[in-house]
């Protein structure tokens, strides 16, 4: 009569066979494909260089935008209108002073954008709106490339069309600064 029990050193050399053949086929797959693979990293990082250069270049530049006002009322905003989309609790009354902006959804990291609540943007290219103010809200999905700025409720509606805005990176933006100053 046969015995049909393995033994536990034939179950562990099996296991040990198909361990090496498995690690050998994954090898010579991993080789010949190597190539391949390599490839397409190198392109795919030459192609993530190149955007972040045309990135560079585009924020060196600014983003052009369309600048309107808000007014923190229900109708504008929501139902608690004295606070912004990251939380921040503002007095209605001196909405002017505090310099905040809302910003589309497209120019907000969240959705894909550069800037995120508490950035520092450099406006450029209005008449007398010019200057740096704080990310703190966000803007309905309808609207794209647009920055609205938080005005008091004395402050007429405006309307300013290609305008650029900027991140401020402090030190990198100075020269944007005294540029502005020199020119006016």
């Amino acid at each position: 009569m046969l015995d049909k029990t393995i033994s536990t050193t034939t179950a562990i050399a099996g296991m040990v066979f198909v361990t090496f053949m498995n690690g050998f086929f994954s090898t010579n797959m991993m080789t010949k494909h190597s190539s391949m693979y390599k490839e397409s990293s190198d392109s795919l990082l030459v192609m993530n260089q190149k955007l972040h250069q045309e990135l560079q270049e585009f924020y060196k530049f600014g983003i052009e935008v369309d600048v309107t006002m808000y007014q923190p009322d229900n109708i504008q905003c929501d139902d608690t209108p004295n606070i912004t989309a990251d939380g921040t609790k503002i007095r209605i009354h001196k909405a002017s002073e505090y310099k905040f902006v809302a910003l589309s959804r497209n120019l907000l990291k969240r959705w894909g954008g550069p800037f995120d609540y508490g950035d520092f943007i450099l406006v450029k290219g209005t008449k007398n709106k010019d200057g740096v103010y704080q990310v703190r809200d966000t803007m309905n999905p309808k609207w794209v490339n647009v920055v609205d700025i938080l005005e008091s409720f004395d402050v007429r509606p405006y309307k300013y069309e290609n305008v650029h805005i900027y991140k401020m990176n402090w030190t990198d933006n100075l020269t944007l600064i005294n540029n502005d100053k020199q020119s006016s």
